[in-house]
């Protein structure tokens, strides 16, 4: 069956690590037939939620008009989530927190956004995999939360220049990941 797939990244840099897992993923899934829409959160203009609580009363997810509202109706419409990104000092990048945080709109807002397939897509710079549960741990949660079913993760630590993936099996794990979708 051929699935709607929002792809949210979160790194700025566009020929890094997470980039080319991220490209990997939508190289196989498109192959595979699926309909892939990208959105590279870091290069657009996403704020935090301000918890107003006017979701959806503009007509839009968010009363506060970025590109949040560019990429919510494509969350509603999608059949799975991949959520891509390396790791900021322990934590999620805030370039990605911003949409995971704006979800809250859609829950606001009375959308039934349940049922849906989730994946994560991460990768740092120490060796120690702990380092990784600070975006896996979240994306979990929010996963359990919405009552998504999570179905696969690609974790991959020890990259941090340009390049440094090509050392791992990341790209070809990132690629498997279409295969669970």
């Amino acid at each position: 069956m051929n699935k709607k797939i929002a792809v949210i990244t979160g790194s700025h840099r566009k020929g890094g690590n997470s980039f080319a897992m991220t490209d990997a993923f939508i190289k196989a899934a498109e192959a595979k037939g699926h309909t892939v829409t990208r959105f590279d959160a870091a290069m657009m203009k996403i704020g935090g939620c301000h918890a107003c609580e006017t979701c959806f009363k503009t007509g839009k997810a968010c009363s506060f008009d970025d590109d949040f509202n560019i990429i919510a109706p494509v969350i509603l419409e999608a059949d799975a989530i991949v959520f891509t990104m390396p790791v900021y000092w322990y934590s999620i990048p805030s370039q990605i927190k911003g949409v995971i945080d704006r979800i809250y709109s859609l829950v606001v807002g009375g959308k039934d956004i349940a049922g849906k397939e989730c994946a994560l897509i991460a990768c740092c710079e120490e060796e120690d995999m702990t380092v990784l549960d600070g975006v896996r741990i979240p994306i979990e949660r929010t996963a359990a939360l919405n009552k998504w079913k999570m179905v696969g993760e690609v974790l991959i630590p020890g990259v941090l220049n340009v390049g440094d993936i090509d050392k791992t099996d990341g790209c070809r794990k990132a690629a498997a990941l279409a295969d669970k979708i």
